[in-house]
């Protein structure tokens, strides 16, 4: 999930461009700049909860993903404890689904601020909803990290109703 989510990611970071760094996002309060920022937080977080610093070189090129990656698989790393961005206590391997959660959603609001292809990995959308709805968007907004839920229509879209979850109108 972490390889597929994270490494989408870096592939739109890739491709913005110097002149949308400014440009607004679906995160009220991120433009495009800061959103890479956070973006770029994610295997870095997970990098320190393994006690490691960051890979040379940096996100978004795929070589600090490998090195991320790689981090993960040794034996014992996603047994190990560390806390989440919202304060409570997780391991390495929940700490790693919330970051492809992370990843996936904040891809789109890349790829809508910027113009890129929007459309979402169906089968990640669905491991991730399994995995996180409802109970982590409320957790979520109870930290002050999610927007409030937005009302979708019956039959929506899994990649739509995971959107409107996490606070993201997917008609945008």
């Amino acid at each position: 999930m972490f390889e597929r989510a994270a490494g989408r990611a870096a592939q739109l970071a890739r491709a913005v461009r110097p002149d949308q760094l400014s440009l607004a996002t679906p995160c009220e309060d991120w433009d495009v700049a800061a959103l890479l920022e956070h973006m770029a937080a994610g295997p870095a977080y997970l990098l320190g909860a393994l006690g490691l610093g960051p890979p040379d070189p940096a996100w978004p090129d795929p070589a600090a993903l490998a090195a991320c990656s790689a981090a993960l698989r040794q034996p014992g790393s996603l047994a190990r404890r560390c806390a989440s961005p919202a304060g409570f206590d997780w391991s390495v391997a929940e700490a790693t689904a919330g970051t492809a959660m992370d990843q996936l959603i904040h891809s789109w609001d890349l790829a809508v601020a910027t113009g890129q292809d929007r459309a979402m990995d169906d089968e990640l959308v669905e491991a991730v909803a399994a995995m996180f709805l409802p109970a982590m968007p409320d957790l979520g907004r109870q930290a002050g990290l999610v927007g409030p839920a937005v009302p979708i229509a019956a039959g929506a879209s899994a990649s739509d109703r995971l959107l409107a979850a996490m606070g993201r109108r997917p008609d945008r």
